[in-house]
């Protein structure tokens, strides 16, 4: 059985009285003050980008979760921030590139281990052309960036699951 999403907190955020308790399985309720708190998905932002040769581009993950796995550019959505900006920003932190987001692809959902919290994301997914001479350097959480051709991609050394999944919605596009 899975643990409530909300397991970790004990106690309410907006009064601090103990005993928040499930609301329903996705939310919790303040017995004192009635605060309700619901776990929702975060946004996160993927970016697929190819070179003229048609090789992916990759990113080998160098923090945890699964460090030392391939990933895609990517991350979490700023409060304020639209999912085509964030997508540039994650791009242009993990690799250095500017481009432009061409399209919107599809969006799966995930869950993402962060400081023993585990996080459900939807992953929203964009095809992002780089502006001509861009200066690749990996940077950020990506420790290395790779071109893979269409023979070299592997979706289980990708080491998430939603990007595994988006792998595979790619090769059989």
């Amino acid at each position: 059985m899975n643990a409530h999403p909300l397991h970790l907190f004990t106690h309410c955020p907006r009064c601090g009285a103990a005993g928040f308790a499930e609301n329903d399985f996705k939310s919790k309720r303040c017995p004192a003050c009635g605060f309700v708190l619901y776990h929702n998905a975060a946004a996160a932002v993927v970016a697929v980008v190819y070179d003229a040769a048609g090789r992916l581009l990759a990113v080998r993950r160098r923090l945890a979760p699964a460090a030392g796995t391939l990933d895609l550019p990517g991350g979490f959505v700023d409060a304020g921030e639209t999912l085509e900006a964030a997508c540039l920003r994650e791009l242009r932190e993990e690799t250095g590139a500017r481009a432009t987001v061409e399209r919107y692809l599809f969006s799966l959902p995930n869950t993402y281990l962060y400081s023993g919290y585990e996080v459900h994301t939807t992953d929203s997914f964009f095809l992002c052309r780089p502006e001509p001479g861009t200066a690749w350097a990996a940077g950020d959480d990506a420790g290395a960036l790779l071109w893979l051709s269409p023979s070299d991609i592997h979706p289980d050394r990708f080491g998430l699951a939603s990007i595994r999944a988006g792998i595979c919605k790619l090769l059989n596009r």
